[in-house]
């Protein structure tokens, strides 16, 4: 039940339908939702902005989309959840100082679950997860999929730091996966795995998805 609960909140359904439309208009080398995707994270991604535009969040995902929506752009937003995450791991600050730190503390008071977290101690615990993973990512050199998550229950790559692709091969983040690709940057990985959003047909006519879905660490 709980799977189930969890496929419709992804809005699988829905997905399947695109996935098969993609592959009679595309072919093999169409998306599918969901789809990982292998940007580098310092070099290969944008910010994305749309003024006054549809909200193109994670059920999105594989949606082929033409026009000019991918030219609004600017460079990646270094927001307070990747300053606190500089702050703690290369500055050396405590966890507690850091503004992201103190606006969860502001939302539990508030009587919200940020996170799905209800109290300090689940907040705390939170915290030191994401200092083991970052440890584990330097130690291994990549991030793991979101499939070799323990306990993982994802569907392909939904979950991950979430990008569209824009017409010439660049990858626009659009929220979701904050710490993950805070670490990546931080780290300077060569490459993060990523949620595939909205992708524009040039990308795909141009073999921007076809390079992008390969991993360098694939066998």
């Amino acid at each position: 039940m709980q799977d189930l609960v969890r496929a419709i909140e992804a809005q699988q359904p829905r997905k399947f339908l695109r996935d098969l439309l993609n592959r009679l208009r595309f072919g093999a080398e169409g998306p599918l939702s969901d789809m990982a995707v292998f940007p580098d994270p310092v070099r290969g991604t944008e910010g994305f902005f749309w003024p006054g535009g549809p909200k193109l969040r994670r059920h999105s995902s594989g949606l082929v989309l033409d026009g000019d929506w991918d030219l609004n752009r600017s460079p990646v937003q270094e927001g307070f959840k990747f300053t606190s995450c500089h702050m703690h791991w290369v500055e050396g600050a405590d966890w507690e100082e850091t503004p992201v730190f103190r606006d969860l503390m502001a939302k539990l008071e508030r009587g919200e679950a940020p996170d799905g977290c209800r109290s300090v101690e689940e907040v705390k615990e939170r915290y030191s997860r994401l200092d083991r993973i970052f440890s584990e990512t330097r130690q291994r050199g990549r991030l793991l999929r979101m499939h070799e998550l323990p306990d993982a229950y994802y569907r392909r790559e939904h979950g991950a730091t979430f990008v569209h692709l824009a017409r010439d091969g660049t990858c626009l983040r659009s929220g979701g996966g904050n710490h993950r690709f805070a670490i990546a940057r931080i780290l300077e990985l060569p490459e993060i795995p990523a949620q595939l959003g909205v992708v524009h047909p040039l990308a795909i006519r141009d073999g921007h998805l076809a390079r992008l879905r390969r991993s360098r660490f694939d066998a």
